[in-house]
């Protein structure tokens, strides 16, 4: 892949705060970032961890094993590895790369190559806050179950009694235990999301905990939170294995194996399947956020980030694959132990209705005596051909109805989970080591996306960045105000509707814009320039069709698949039903959805806003005469990338100096070992290239 040095009659265009240069860039207000004053990581294998840490988080434990489960297991893997290759993988090395090269947060970055397009990086921003403000209420559930893990038997291992009646609750007995603890104790969670009901005093004072942990991590910016990624992008990793381990050991983790990689290949041919892996894809990486642009702004310049984004964007699937094992092996056993304390149950029955009926004509085959040699398929097999005779009591016992029972989101979590945890020896270290786990993947994306928000606002404004430590503690504390609203009796209604809608929309609507911007305003043939200079090679050209057309006409894609779903889907939610102990589907009131609406729009509109004002400062500009000529405002400046061979002159090692402006200007750039010959400037060239800004 490498590449031979440049002639010098191969020309690009410019500008003064050139990717090329790599020197300082001018924030908005005149804010200055040089590379010099930039922090920086301590370690590759620090920054590492932080990006795997970033993408790596609660969606590749829940997520990833409930779709994966849902559409097709081993065709959903293959499906899902397709696009992470075509889609995934291009679109993270590009985020990777602007950022390493331009040396800025997502707002510096695309104002870099055109004011016009600024509006992405405030847009970032602002779905970045969205994601933070219910990430961190799921943390605070993690620190909730945590607490309450250290206490034998756990507390949501037996259902408690009513001492008005003297018998178990109603609301208990008629769902789980866990189902209960959950609902009732943990959440206190109302039928709808219509009814709000008071705040929930525990968790208003656990959200207060976590949004006091994150503000501490990250105080001293990528200093304090590195270290801290040291344990928390590790130690997942660490229990997801010791849980494989365990599970492996239970009866019927070979039958949740199973029943996870069983191909489905007919699921290719459903457009919802496409839809659901390319979101997931998108999400799993982290995209579009900016913390991806964040956290590679601190890597040096000649930092191979095509490498990096290979590697993380394989552990990250082979962390959700490991944690989709862990899963279904815990899940095989729930089911397994469910279904044959079912089938136990209903040999009971048998007994006395064989004692009542004198005619038997659906007498079984396999011991009544003894319960627990009945395998699943006998026992099914005997119910399939005799159920007419046997009446309302007696019920099927079907090993793949319990494997679909809790799969999906914080049900996995939170009731799931914790149901096999109660079963196992030993089980408050279990819960404890689980809830960690979760702790620390929440975490570690939790500082991440807060990188996402502090670094572009401290790169483009020099007042923010003075005060790195008044901002972050203000932003966590506006972030836990904010976040009152999640931890009401409905709040995790509101919770799944940040996690359902504010962020998908405009996350997918962001990307297309920095995809559009890399590859038709800036162009992929300078991208890839670029990055030749910086890596010292040239990425392979098929990038340069994957981002001007596969992953642009993907994205939009996805955008007008997820468009359709809302229009001709109502959106819906699951609330608990406290009567009847169940959950329910219901459709958001008018309210709510005004609501969704509100934030989706809120979010995508920085980007035609900014894309006006700079059309509009434009104009003013040109309309506004400069004391030092018309045009001076949009000068450019055009270099030439010499081959090093060439005998360069005694300033070439200085920046060029200011002539008067009636004289050509010569000179050479030093960019690292790389030289760029300033050549004359053309009156009719001051205006090429006037939206791009580089």
């Amino acid at each position: 892949m490498e590449k031979t040095a440049l002639d010098c009659s191969e020309t690009w265009s410019r500008g003064a705060q050139s990717e090329t240069q790599l020197t300082a860039a001018t924030g908005s207000n005149g804010a200055v970032d040089s590379a010099a004053d930039r922090p920086a990581w301590d370690s590759k294998i620090q920054y590492v961890l932080a990006q795997v840490g970033f993408s790596v988080g609660l969606g590749n434990v829940w997520r990833f094993p409930y779709l994966c489960h849902q559409n097709g297991g081993g065709a959903f893997m293959l499906l899902y590895i397709f696009l992470l290759l075509i889609v995934g993988v291009p679109l993270f090395f590009m985020e990777l790369a602007a950022g390493q090269s331009i040396r800025q947060g997502s707002i510096g970055v695309w104002k870099h190559i055109s004011p016009k397009l600024e509006g992405i990086g405030y847009s970032s921003c602002v779905v970045c806050f969205y994601v933070a403000l219910y990430y961190n209420v799921i943390i605070a559930w993690s620190l909730f179950y945590l607490g309450n893990s250290f206490q034998y038997p756990l507390p949501w291992h037996h259902c408690p009694i009513d001492v008005t009646i003297n018998d178990t609750v109603k609301e208990c007995s008629s769902s789980s235990p866990t189902s209960y603890f959950w609902f009732r104790k943990a959440l206190n969670i109302t039928n709808s999301i219509e009814e709000s009901g008071e705040f929930n005093p525990i968790m208003t004072g656990c959200l207060l905990a976590a949004w006091a942990i994150v503000s501490l991590a990250m105080i001293k910016g990528i200093k304090s939170s590195a270290r801290v990624m040291y344990f928390s992008s590790v130690f997942p990793y660490v229990v997801l294995f010791i849980f494989l381990i365990r599970g492996l050991l239970l009866d019927g983790a070979m039958d949740g194996i199973t029943y996870m990689f069983y191909p489905r290949l007919e699921i290719w041919g459903n457009v919802q399947v496409w839809r659901q892996a390319a979101t997931q894809v998108f999400f799993a990486l982290g995209l579009g956020y900016g913390s991806v642009i964040a956290y590679s702004s601190y890597n040096p310049v000649q930092n191979n980030c095509h490498r990096d984004a290979l590697m993380v964007s394989c552990i990250n699937f082979m962390t959700s694959v490991l944690a989709s094992l862990v899963v279904f092996v815990v899940l095989g056993f729930r089911a397994k132990t469910t279904a044959l304390h079912c089938v136990a149950e209903n040999i009971r029955l048998l007994n006395l209705k064989m004692a009542n009926e004198s005619h038997q004509p659906w007498l079984p085959h396999f011991n009544m005596t003894d319960p627990s040699s009945v395998s699943i398929p006998a026992y099914r097999e005997w119910y399939s051909q005799y159920r007419s005779f046997l009446g309302p009591t007696i019920t099927d016992c079907n090993l793949e109805e319990e494997m679909n029972k809790g799969v999906e989101g914080t049900g996995l979590a939170f009731i799931a989970f914790t149901e096999v945890m109660a079963l196992f020896p030993g089980s408050p270290f279990w819960s404890s080591l689980f809830f960690l786990m979760l702790l620390n993947l929440g975490l570690s994306t939790m500082f991440g996306t807060m990188q996402g928000i502090l670094t572009p606002l401290m790169d483009n404004f020099s007042l923010l960045g003075r005060h790195r430590t008044l901002l972050t503690v203000s932003s966590c504390a506006l972030g836990f105000l904010i976040g009152l609203l999640f931890t009401q009796r409905s709040g995790n209604y509101f919770v799944t509707m940040f996690d359902d809608y504010s962020a998908t929309l405009p996350l997918v609507i962001v990307v297309i814009f920095e995809t559009i911007s890399v590859a038709w305003v800036y162009g992929t043939d300078r991208f890839l320039d670029d990055i030749e200079i910086m890596l010292k090679w040239r990425p392979p050209v098929v990038y340069k069709y994957l981002w001007k057309y596969v992953c642009l006409l993907a994205m939009v894609g996805l955008l007008a698949a997820s468009l359709l779903r809302m229009i001709f889907k109502r959106p819906t939610y699951t609330a608990w039903n406290q009567q009847t102990a169940s959950e329910t589907t219901l459709e958001y009131p008018g309210w709510a959805l005004a609501m969704i609406i509100s934030l989706i729009v809120f979010a995508s509109l920085p980007v035609p806003i900014g894309y006006i004002r700079s059309v509009l400062k434009s104009r003013s500009m040109r309309a506004t005469p400069s004391p030092e000529g018309p045009g001076r405002e949009m000068h450019r400046e055009l270099y030439t990338h010499c081959n090093s061979t060439d005998q360069l002159e005694s300033n070439s090692h200085h920046a060029p100096p200011q002539e008067d402006a009636g004289h050509h200007r010569i000179g050479f750039l030093p960019v690292g070992n790389e030289q760029y010959q300033l050549l004359p400037q053309q009156e009719d060239e001051e205006e090429e290239e006037q939206d791009t800004g580089v």
